[in-house]
């Protein structure tokens, strides 16, 4: 078949860290990585992203990791990893108080094997050139507002009323966010506007703040303005509050860009459906937009490289609904009109491919489904968990594993609460 030839001939191995070299030099220059998932659930992406990421923060100097999380429970993990004052003096405290279902995403012991690397390479190092770890997510809508009133009540007290006034307009939905949105007569967005207007002043009266704790309070100020719209969205349906979601972390990670600054560059962790460029797929065409796609819009081609992931058969972990516990759940054998089947098809236990600024072998051309597992999953019915995809346009690499096992969780007793579905479509 020649669809098999092409692909074989474009394949390279992925055994060991020094074979990533093809895909540093494909990143060359670039200021932005984002290095997806096929799953929120599986080692081989997970451990893969992480080596990756080492060598990029090594040898390429990256400044920081963002990822598809929340920002009060990813900024205590910053905390930790870059050594402030007070923090966690490991990182697996950080990662283990993680409580808001899906714990699994990032809760997990590849996360803490990788936070825990990045603790000790960064100990080595001046404060300034530490790199960070970030959340990117608007759902931590409550956490943030507290967040931001306890910086207030510190370092701003002249604020505080607004920030409460923010705060009592949320307070009688008891963390509820689907109340909120159905249920709220006048929206809360004036006072979470008002909010966010002060904290973008800088500090004045000649008053020293830190400027991570700065960062910290105006990003809190802004998941909570993004929170608030994307909730609204949400109960109307449609694309918008995905658009809303997904701009959200687009800015999000052009704010730690600038704060960082002009010669800063990130690595952002993610799933496919958010990295991969929402054009070359049918995303595109339902007028969605994810961080892949703005990023190269914001960032240029050249300076923006897109790594998917694929997998074959075997193991993830997941939930058969929201807020159920994880299992370790089977993958089955893909479906035949898959980028996965193909994969398959060649017999190649992993391989990496790298994929040329115009690629012109019909497989990177042609439309193919690409698997895409949530966080909710049910393998006996997963014909709904397929991304109509045109490679060579969705990325610019792709890892390839045939078999996968799953993550390894922290918290193996899963959610104790679980909380209304905020994810489109699971991911």
């Amino acid at each position: 078949m020649p669809d098999i030839d092409d692909v074989t001939r474009l394949a390279l191995p992925i055994e060991e860290e020094a074979d990533l070299d093809p895909v540093l030099d494909r990143i060359g220059d670039a200021r932005c990585v984002l290095l997806g998932e096929a799953s929120h659930g599986t080692h081989e992406y997970y451990a893969w992203r992480a080596a990756l990421t080492r060598r990029l923060i090594v040898e390429r100097g990256f400044s920081f990791v963002a990822v598809e999380g929340d920002w009060p429970d990813c900024w205590r993990v910053h905390r930790s990893v870059t050594g402030a004052p007070g923090a966690d003096g490991d990182p697996y405290a950080a990662l283990d108080a993680y409580r808001r279902w899906p714990t699994w995403m990032w809760a997990n012991h590849e996360t803490v094997a990788f936070c825990r690397w990045l603790r000790g390479h960064n100990a080595a190092l001046p404060p300034e050139r530490r790199a960070g770890f970030y959340g990117l997510d608007v759902y931590s809508l409550w956490d943030s507002l507290r967040a931001v009133m306890l910086h207030l009540a510190e370092h701003r007290p002249e604020y505080l009323a607004t920030a409460r006034e923010a705060y009592r307009c949320f307070e009688p939905y008891g963390d509820d966010p689907r109340a909120y949105a159905r249920l709220v007569p006048e929206d809360c967005a004036d006072e979470v506007l008002a909010l966010l207007t002060r904290l973008r002043r800088p500090a004045g009266g000649g008053r020293a703040v830190d400027p991570a704790e700065q960062l910290n309070a105006r990003q809190n100020a802004e998941v909570a303005a993004g929170a608030e719209r994307y909730y609204r969205a949400m109960i109307g349906g449609g694309e918008r509050s995905w658009n809303v979601r997904d701009t959200h972390m687009a800015d999000t990670l052009d704010r730690l860009l600038e704060f960082h600054g002009p010669r800063s560059r990130a690595v952002v962790w993610a799933h496919n459906t958010h990295v991969g460029d929402a054009r070359g797929t049918d995303m595109g065409r339902a007028g969605l937009v994810n961080i892949g796609r703005l990023a190269r819009d914001r960032h240029g081609t050249a300076g923006t490289v897109l790594a998917g992931f694929a997998g074959g058969h075997g193991e993830v972990v997941a939930a058969p609904r929201w807020g159920a516990p994880m299992e370790v759940m089977r993958v089955p054998p893909p479906r035949s009109d898959s980028v996965e089947a193909l994969l398959s098809g060649t017999g190649l236990h992993r391989a990496l491919f790298v994929f040329s600024d115009e690629p012109d072998a019909r497989w990177l051309t042609a439309t193919r489904t690409q698997r895409a597992i949530g966080v909710v999953y049910d393998p006996d019915h997963e014909l709904g968990n397929y991304v109509p995809t045109r490679l060579g346009e969705r990325y610019d690499v792709l890892c390839w594993f045939a078999h996968t096992s799953a993550l390894d969780p922290l918290h193996l007793e899963a959610s104790r609460r679980g909380e209304l579905e905020t994810l489109p479509t699971g991911v």
